[in-house]
């Protein structure tokens, strides 16, 4: 079963990165380069594409020598990405644009679904056990260099991927402070998905 749910999610996850590449291409604004370099600047399609690694690897590892990814944590890091992806998307920004047809579908797949399917699969799958309050730091080092890179580009370019972010509408100290209450999300949702393996550790993982 979870060779087959790690291939499944997997094809969902590079589909729907891929899609949303082909989608911004179409309807782009800009030269195929700086749409390509805006398209990795959004968070989302940075963390979906690691969400897609993972499980391909997974997978690989899988079929072929029956063994899962073994880094303690890290599954439990990936899961807590995607978490705050599909988390801020439904309280910040859906209310925003109202996405039809492949768009729509994209927009689900990359925010709802694969949220939810891998919280499944973590709760499923992780090592408990091994999931550690001192691994936090380790696991905040991609969102602060993401946000260090979308400031210094976003200065030079003049774009910025998420409206909370936009220094040239809300100015730089508005924008830092928002920073501070995105990290804070961020520690927080990382020290629950802690806790909530302390409290379940005791329960076998498959």
């Amino acid at each position: 079963m979870r060779k087959i749910l790690s291939f499944t999610f997997a094809i969902i996850a590079w589909f729907a990165v891929f899609a949303q590449y082909y989608l911004m291409v179409q309807n782009r604004i800009a030269s195929i380069t700086e749409t390509t370099i805006r398209f990795v600047s959004f968070f989302t399609i940075l963390t979906n594409t690691i969400v897609a690694f993972y499980f391909t690897i997974e997978c690989i590892k899988l079929l072929r020598i029956n063994k899962p990814i073994a880094i303690p944590g890290l599954l439990t890091a990936v899961t807590m990405y995607i978490t705050i992806v599909g988390t801020v998307y439904q309280v910040l920004l859906r209310h925003i644009w109202s996405p039809v047809g492949l768009q729509k579908l994209v927009d689900e797949l990359l925010h709802s679904v694969m949220p939810v399917l891998v919280i499944v699969y973590w709760i499923l799958y992780e090592n408990k056990g091994k999931v550690h309050y001192y691994q936090i730091p380790k696991w905040l080092i991609y969102p602060l260099v993401y946000l260090i890179y979308v400031l210094i580009r976003g200065s030079f370019s003049g774009f910025y991927p998420y409206p909370f972010l936009e220094v040239t509408s809300l100015g730089l100290q508005k924008v830092l402070l928002n920073s501070f209450y995105m990290f804070l999300f961020f520690l927080g949702i990382s020290f629950l998905f802690v806790w909530l393996s302390k409290i379940t550790k005791g329960m076998p993982h498959k």
